[in-house]
């Protein structure tokens, strides 16, 4: 379970990240919701990091 856990974590960070540069590479990128992707996509790498 642990490593299919962790998997799940990383593939959700990879897909935040994704978004993040999506929203970044648009003409009037959205501060707010860069702001909140960072958010999500640190509390994932804590969560990752943790085990």
């Amino acid at each position: 379970m642990g490593m299919s856990h962790t998997q799940a974590l990383q593939e959700k960070h990879t897909k935040l990240d994704a978004r993040l540069h999506d929203e970044m590479s648009r003409p009037v990128p959205d501060s707010a919701t860069i702001q909140t992707l960072k958010k999500q996509k640190l509390m994932l790498k804590q969560e990752i990091s943790q085990g």
